[in-house]
This record gives structure tokens, C-alpha cells and sequence, in this order.
């Protein structure tokens, strides 16, 4: 049922009692003579507030919420751990109260990841086909390319950021990352021209193209690479954190098979009283999609921050891991 009419009404409906209460009052008040008129002031100020009152719990009890100052709706809607105006992870989402981010060096995966630029706050992820994500899993989302194939996905999107960084770093030595055949695709001999030929089960180099470091050849051995490579291979190319507490970003929780998933650590806080940690993933999934922020959806107050605690399961919204599941990478840089 439409209930505008009967709010509208009642609005009207008030307006004519205070109409009239006054007019009663004022006839009153002018009877009994001058002497009572300074108290008129004062009770017609509290009869006011009295009725403004009235018409909010009037409006509350018909399912109408009293209207406030766009300030107020603001703070309401936006969570305490949000700074919408933020653009980056550090910027963005604000650590949780009695927790702090340690300082990492400015050359270091760690950085890199915290100031990954973001979308406008409520940006949508988009699929490789420019439709949107429908499930609503995420906080933020990167701003960086998908592609326009669906290649880019969960084991994707880590491989993406790890190899983004080096590629930034000029560290194309360590740009490398093997199938799910075992067979290791490196960048820097697909930087001489060499390009990676797939028969059957069997793989080999091929010298057909001209030597060059451009992105756009960064991005096509990527794409190679996302096609032959997946979460089995990741796991078995990281290596296993043997304390699930001593969490870092860049840290990976994957599981490897078919079907598999892996998420990546974004951010890492510490509390300065426990030392307790508390971290932020992100995602790509399948179909191919932009990476994104994701939503903590057992967080008691919607925080997307994860707590390290005693527990042996994470569960993240598309899939759940075990602390056995956190993986790093051997080299940061040598």
C-alpha cells in the first residue's frame, strides 16, 4: 500500500490543530488580560515542540522515518572504517580501533599492494564483458584492467598484482610462473622475441617476434600465462607459512585444484597492545573480473578487516580456506 497520501494527509491534519490551538490560547489569553500575554511566548513554544514531537512518533508508528540533515544520513550510511574519499588501501580503509600498519619499504610488494590505486567508492566490478558482478561481495574495487577475455580470474589476478609489481621494479628476472604442467614461462625470453608454442600436453619456445619490453608485450605473455596456469600450479610454486600469525601482506590463501580459488592479502594492521593482526583480501573470480576488496560477511559489524584468532577456518564469501591454505612467495627480490 502507497503510504505518501496518508502521510500527507496527517502533515495537514496537523497544521490545522496548531492552528487552531492557538487561536483558542491567544482568545484565552486576551480575556484574562494583559497580564498573562508574556507567558503566551513560552507555552506556544513548548505546544510547538510538543506537536513536532507528536508527528514524528506519528510518522515513525506508519513506517515513515523523521527526515534529517544530509550530515547525519551521511555518517549513517558510511561505516566508521571508510574514508570514502580515499583512493588507495591505506587511504581508504581506516584501521580498526587499537590497531595500527607498520611501516614497509617503498620498493616492497607490501607498498605496492597498499597504494594500488582504487575506484570512486560504490564503483561496481565489472566482468571481462563489461557487465557487472552480481554478486556484491566486495568493498572496493582496483582500478586496473580485466582484458577483454575471459582469462583473468582467481590464480589470475595474483599472478597480475606479483608480476604488475616487478614489472614496475624493471625486476623481469623474477617475472616468471609455471603451468599446471610444470612447464615455467619466463618473461625475460619472451622479452628477446621468443613466444611459447602449446601441442597437446607438450610446450617449447619459439623464436617469432622482435625483442622489446613494451606493456603491451607484458601484457600478452600475461595472458599466456593465465591460460595455462591456475590454482594447482600456484600453490605448488609458493611456499607454505608454517605460522598462520605471522601473516604478511602479499600472503596468498589459495587452494589448488578443480576447482580451486585463491585470494591475496592486501593490507595487514597489528594490534599495539596484543600484537593480534588483522588483514584485508581481495579477489578476482570466474568469469573473468576486475580485483576487488572483499567484504569480511562474518565481521559482526561489517568491518571488512579479517582477525587473526584461534579459529582453523577463513571464510571469505565465495569460498572458504584453512590456515594450512596461506602461501608466500620465495623472493621478494633478490
Amino acid at each position: 500500500m502507497d503510504k505518501k497520501p496518508f502521510n500527507s494527509n496527517i502533515s495537514v491534519l496537523l497544521a490545522l490543530l496548531f492552528i487552531v490551538v492557538l487561536f483558542v490560547v491567544s482568545n484565552n489569553y486576551f480575556k484574562a488580560g494583559n497580564s498573562k500575554m508574556m507567558g503566551l511566548e513560552s507555552n506556544l513554544n513548548d505546544m510547538s515542540i510538543k506537536l513536532s514531537n507528536s508527528a514524528s512518533a506519528i510518522s515513525a508508528l506508519i513506517g515513515q522515518e523523521p527526515k534529517s540533515t544530509g550530515e547525519i544520513s551521511e555518517e549513517k550510511v558510511m561505516p566508521s572504517w571508510i574514508n570514502k574519499s580515499g583512493y588507495d588501501t591505506e587511504e581508504r580503509f581506516l584501521a580498526p580501533d587499537g590497531f595500527e600498519r607498520e611501516e614497509v619499504d617503498k620498493d616492497s610488494f607490501a607498498y605496492f599492494l597498499r597504494h594500488l590505486s582504487l575506484k570512486d567508492y560504490g564503483s561496481p566490478v565489472l566482468l571481462y564483458n563489461g557487465r557487472e558482478k552480481a554478486n556484491k561481495v566486495y568493498e572496493s574495487v582496483i582500478d586496473m584492467d580485466v582484458g577483454s577475455k575471459d582469462l583473468q580470474q582467481c590464480a589470475d589476478a595474483v599472478i597480475r598484482l606479483r608480476a604488475e609489481y616487478l614489472y614496475q621494479e624493471k625486476d623481469y628476472s623474477h617475472i616468471h610462473f609455471n603451468f599446471t604442467n610444470g612447464f615455467r614461462a619466463e618473461y625475460e625470453k619472451w622479452m628477446k622475441g621468443y613466444r611459447i608454442v602449446v601441442d597437446g600436453n607438450k610446450v617449447r619456445w619459439e623464436k617469432r617476434a622482435e625483442e622489446g619490453d613494451s606493456y603491451e608485450t607484458f601484457r600478452e605473455f600475461l595472458d599466456t600465462v593465465f591460460m595455462y596456469a591456475g590454482t594447482l600450479s600456484l600453490s605448488k610454486e609458493l611456499e607454505s607459512v608454517k605460522d598462520y600469525e605471522d601473516i604478511q601482506i602479499g600472503d596468498v590463501l589459495v587452494k589448488g585444484g578443480n576447482p580451486g580459488h585463491a585470494v591475496i592479502v592486501f593490507d595487514v594492521v597489528v594490534n599495539k597492545n596484543t600484537k593480534k593482526k588483522a588483514y584485508l583480501l581481495g579477489q578476482s573470480f570466474m568469469p573473468a573480473q576486475e580485483i576487488h576488496i572483499l567484504k569480511n560477511l562474518n565481521s559482526t559489524n561489517n568491518s571488512p578487516w579479517y582477525l587473526v584468532g584461534s579459529g582453523d577456518i577463513i571464510k571469505t564469501p565465495e569460498w572458504t580456506f584453512s590456515r594450512e591454505d596461506l602461501k608466500r612467495f620465495p623472493l621478494d627480490k633478490e
